[in-house]
Formats: structure tokens, sequence, C-alpha cells
């Protein structure tokens, strides 16, 4: 009954989500200063250590159990029980439950470790691992079953109920961790010299190794989440690929002419940038929508990272520009350029209106659930470091 060829595709792009973990480690840890950069990255494998532990015990069962009102599901598999023989997928495309758990655990460490950027210099190793400990569990765990649990008509309510659209993780990673990111920076507040100090990253060479593990890593979360190895898991690499690449040239030719200058750090940004937008998108649009939802991504997200200073919160490594902001713009435009149901391809409003709504949805539970979480963490255990601690160096 199952199927090696998918199972072995499910199986490595498992491998390829983890991958973009370090890589995100790495990514970051080249972005901040130097006198912080093993904390940067201990805070990822931290993301790591305690989601996959929470998975085990009660997370995958939370999240893709029987569902619960389209809110949350059951215990029925607390502590992966039940899934040694269960398989899941369309017939003749199934694959072990295993399989699928693991690939979905990869989803849910790289998301709560991406918002660790926008608090970067400044947070408390232990408050974090903590944080992690109640943000998988209070916020990703729920918004994963919203999106992703489709239990035929039954399941989470932003899939079988609403039908918004999200292949891989629009909803659930970018806008989740981008909302999440915005409520962290602000509980923390803004680190000693911002806009005073230069804060450049300290290693280059990091960022882009980061960045091209990251790209690398995506066509298993991109590609992967057709759960078969076929056409739909093509089209989603090939979008994924295009979209990236337009994205990293767009940023630098908007740097250009914004600043008259390109930079090393723009081109590493914009194809991540690339890769949020087309998430959400990969598997409903052809390679031109790919190619337009890239171009717009590169310039909507290097415009957001200078409102910050605008808007005086500061999110370190611009989780928010990147992550919120590419997070909605491909979300929303499966409304327009998604192939069938968007409104450029004679699909009318109804979907437009449906991502909308999803998208609107997700960004304020994770702000507000992350505010609070934030808040009762600083309140009972403080969450920032000392003025004193920060100017010698975390690390």
């Amino acid at each position: 009954m199952i199927n090696s060829g998918d199972t072995a595709w499910v199986l490595a792009s498992a491998a390829l989500v983890l991958f973009m973990t370090p890589g995100l480690a790495i990514f970051y840890g080249g972005m901040v200063r130097a006198k912080s950069a093993l904390n940067m990255m201990m805070m990822s494998f931290a993301a790591i250590g305690v989601t996959t532990i929470i998975w085990v015990l009660y997370g995958y069962s939370l999240t893709f159990g029987t569902s619960q009102g389209g809110l949350i599901g059951d215990l029925g598999n607390i502590g992966l029980s039940g899934t040694l023989d269960q398989v899941v997928g369309a017939e003749g495309h199934q694959i072990p439950t295993l399989a699928f758990a693991m690939f979905q655990l990869t989803f849910a460490i790289i998301t709560v470790a991406l918002l660790s950027g926008a608090i970067a210099d400044r947070a408390k190793y232990g408050s974090w691992v903590l944080f992690v400990a109640a943000w998988v569990t209070l916020v990703y765990i729920p918004v994963a079953h919203w999106a992703f649990a489709s239990q035929s008509g039954s399941g989470g309510w932003i899939i079988d109920k609403l039908g918004a659209l999200d292949f891989a993780g629009g909803t659930v990673v970018e806008i989740n961790s981008g909302a999440a990111a915005l409520a962290l920076a602000i509980v923390l507040g803004k680190r000693d010299g911002f806009r005073r100090d230069p804060m450049r990253p300290h290693n280059m060479p990091l960022v882009l190794l980061g960045a091209g593990m990251l790209w690398f890593g995506w066509f298993g979360f991109n590609a992967g989440s057709a759960l078969s190895a076929g056409s739909l898991a093509a089209t989603a690499m090939i979008n994924t690929q295009i979209a990236s690449a337009a994205a990293a040239m767009s940023w630098i030719t908007f740097e250009k002419f914004r600043d008259g200058k390109a930079t090393t750090l723009g081109v590493a940004s914009g194809a991540i940038a690339g890769a949020v937008v087309i998430t959400p998108a990969c598997g409903y649009v052809n390679p031109i929508g790919a190619l337009i939802l890239g171009l717009i991504a590169g310039v909507a997200s290097s415009y957001a990272v200078s409102r910050k200073y605008k808007f005086g919160y500061d999110d370190s490594l611009d989780v928010v520009a990147v992550h919120l902001v590419g997070g909605i713009v491909g979300t929303v435009m499966i409304g327009f350029v998604g192939e069938e149901v968007g409104l450029f391809h004679g699909g009318g409003t109804d979907q437009l209106v449906n991502q909308i709504i999803g998208a609107a949805a997700v960004l304020a539970y994770s702000f507000v659930a992350t505010l609070i979480i934030g808040k009762l963490i600083d309140l009972i255990f403080g969450f920032r470091i000392t003025v004193d601690e920060e100017v010698e160096g975390i690390d």
C-alpha cells in the first residue's frame, strides 16, 4: 500500500527542511555583531531540541489529530501512539504516517527559530527556551491545525471551512513567525544604540552561506509539501527557484535606485524574500506567476526594511519585513494569480476574500498571543539581559 518513491521524496524533503535550521543559524549568526554570534546560533538549536520533544509528546496529535470544531486536534496520537502502522495520502500515493510526522516536525522547528532574529543581541537564553515551548504549544500548533489539517471537510477551519489555500506554509510559517517577531520586538524593546550605533553584519560570507543553505532546503520545504514525487512537486520546485532568483534581483535593483548601490546583504535577503512569497502559492501558480511574485516580493520587503526606523520598532534581523510582508503578499496574491481560482484567471473574488481572511486571522492571533506569552515571561522571569551585558556582548 505504501508508495516507496513518494516516501523517499518526503523523507528526503524532511532532511532538507531540517537542514534549513542550521542554515538559519549561520545566516543569523553572520548578520549579528561578533559578540552575539554564538548566542544567536544557539537560539536556533534550542528550537530544534525543544520543538522535537513537544512534537513527540503531544504536538503532532494536537496538530493532526481528529479536529475539535476546526480549532485543534485531539490527543489520540499522544506520544506518536498509533502511528507506526498508519499511512497518509491519496490512494496510490500513500506514505507512512511517521514520514509525514517527521516532515511536519521540521516545519514547526524552522518557524519558531525564524522569529529569534527579531530579538537578536538582547534576550536571555533561558527565557527564550521557555518561550519556544510556550509558543509552539499555544500558537504554532493551533495555527498549523487551522491551515494544514484537512480532514475531508471536518478539519482545520482555514483549510476545510474557509477554503483559503496555503500550499507550504504562507500562513503557518511566514505570517505566523513574522507577526510573532513584531510582538516580541515590542516586548523586549530596542537594542542599546539602536539608530545611533552601526550594527552591521560581522561576517558576510556566513550570511551568504546561510542564505544558500536556506535556498537549498526550501526545495524540500515547498516541493516536499506535494507529499508525492510527481508533477505537482516539480511545479513547486521550479516556482521556488524562479521566485527566489527574481526577488534577489529585484531587491538589489531597488537598492541601486534608492541608495545608489546594491549590497551583498540585499541579494541574500532578497533570495529569502522570494522563497517566502512563493511558499503559499508554489503549487497554485504557473512559472510566470512565480516570476511576478518574486519581483514584487524583492521590492516590497526591501522597502519594508526601511520602515522599521520610521515606526520605531527594533526588528534586529528584519523578520517582519521579509517573512510577514512576504507571507502576506504570497498568500493574498493567490487570489489574483492562482491557476483557475485567481481573479486574473477567471476565478472571481471569492478566493481572494478567503485568502485575506485567512492571512488576517493568523496575523491577529499570532501577534496577540505572542504579546501575551512574551509579557508573562518577561514579568515572571525577565526576558531581556541588562544593558551592561548587552554592551559587553551576550556571548
